[in-house]
């Protein structure tokens, strides 16, 4: 490994940071909205006529986020290199009508959230985070970051069979949070939420709130090579690419392309949305950017056709415990740094062709990097990045940091490997 590519513990603080101020997409998008605005970029909305000036510019739509950097003297067929990564995560978001409970007991009616690991929510002291619609269609951000409810487990001694025979969780009947005692009143949760965001209650008409757990970051083992936390699945990323795209626009480089970042939401229940990756956000923006600067549609084409996608993720590390489950050739390990994804069947979009780009961007910044495929007899996951490359006619390439716990209220991974993945992602902007 080169120096430019030693390990930055700073890298990986800023990351917690994140991490923990980031407890919704809401959230995670707004907080890349400021750090790139540090980096001089500016919002632009989707309602307003662009124009094409150089410089760094954002859109936001909800729990999504793209941005982009047109350098001096790009021309409307100037291709793009973007960073791809997505906002959400696996948990449990509030239903329509919150209030509920059993027993004497108040609780709060919450409903699965992407493929979640629900055991790993049990017993853990849970906060409330999301946004609120108010009446006039604007929105504010809600973030109760303390010890305000519980999703309690069985005890042993009321089933005793729970270590021989496996926790089996009922998704109604099993996960819904507990807050407190008494009677259960229409109303009060969003009443409680009014409160801590000094709004009248009766100003909010709709919401989009989700528990998280508020138990922060931490480096983990013996020498603190490991880093654990929430949403790293795939917040990682997003943070990393933010860093990259910042990097990208102020580091004096000619750049070769326009660098992007589309951080989408929902990619955890398949991207079906205004703001996933399965629908049209990406590729009106780009579109957009190419007409502004007096583009045709031929110059679009162009452009398009000779842009280029990372789609980041997280991916699966080898699990000591486990390890008959993975590939027995292939074996990513935390702090080996950012893996290249591969699935024939197009789980993941990468190619040879963009293992090519991948492993020069590695190079250019002097970052190791390790490969990725599922076990033949295991089902593969898969990203945005099949969807960025079949939408858009993109040519895609599936990559990430190694992680266990995936889908885990808490992840865990190599402590390194978030620094290393960001100079790899600005290598590739920059290259």
């Amino acid at each position: 490994m080169t120096n430019s590519a030693r390990f930055d513990r700073g890298h990986t603080d800023d990351l917690m940071s994140f991490l923990t101020t980031s407890p919704s997409p809401y959230h995670a998008v707004a907080n890349a909205a400021e750090r790139l605005e540090k980096a001089g970029f500016h919002q632009v909305a989707e309602v307003d006529e662009w124009d094409g000036t150089s410089g760094g510019k954002y859109v936001l739509r909800g729990g999504a986020i793209i941005a982009w950097y047109v350098p001096e003297g790009a021309s409307p067929s100037t291709p793009y290199r973007i960073v791809g990564a997505h906002t959400d995560s696996p948990n449990l978001r509030v239903k329509p009508i919150p209030d509920t409970g059993a027993r004497g007991w108040r609780q709060i009616a919450v409903e699965i959230y992407g493929g979640t690991l629900l055991n790993t929510w049990l017993d853990r002291d849970l906060g409330l985070s999301g946004r609120v619609t108010l009446a006039d269609g604007s929105h504010r951000l809600v973030h109760v970051d303390r010890a305000l409810l519980r999703v309690p487990q069985l005890a042993v001694h009321l089933d005793r069979s729970v270590n021989a025979d496996g926790l089996k969780l009922d998704k109604q009947r099993h996960m819904t949070p507990i807050w407190g005692l008494g009677e259960v009143a229409e109303g009060d949760l969003i009443t409680f939420v009014a409160e801590e965001t000094g709004i009248p209650a009766g100003d909010i008409k709709g919401w989009d709130l989700m528990v998280h757990s508020i138990e922060a970051p931490a480096y983990l083992g013996r020498d603190q090579e490991l880093l654990a936390g929430p949403r790293m699945d795939n917040l990682l990323s997003v943070h990393a690419g933010t860093a990259a795209l910042a990097a990208a626009a102020t580091g004096g480089r000619q750049l070769p392309g326009i660098p992007v970042l589309a951080a989408f939401d929902h990619e955890e229940n398949g991207s079906q949305s205004d703001t996933g990756a399965d629908g049209p956000l990406l590729g009106t923006v780009l579109e957009r950017s190419v007409f502004a600067r007096g583009g045709s549609y031929e110059d679009r084409a162009r452009a398009f056709a000779g842009t280029l996608c990372l789609s980041s993720d997280t991916g699966h590390a080898v699990h000591p415990n486990y390890s008959e489950r993975h590939e027995p050739g292939h074996h990513p390990m935390p702090n080996g740094g950012p893996i290249l994804k591969v699935n024939v069947n197009q789980r993941y979009a990468t190619d040879g062709s963009g293992r090519a780009v991948f492993a020069a961007a590695c190079e250019r910044a002097g970052v190791p990097w390790q490969s990725f495929v599922s076990n033949n007899s295991m089902p593969c996951g898969t990203t945005i990045g099949p969807i960025t490359a079949a939408r858009h006619g993109i040519a895609t390439v599936d990559i990430g940091v190694a992680i266990l716990s995936m889908h885990s209220a808490r992840e865990l991974c190599g402590a390194e490997d978030p620094y290393l993945l960001a100079n790899a992602l600005t290598a590739f902007l920059e290259g």
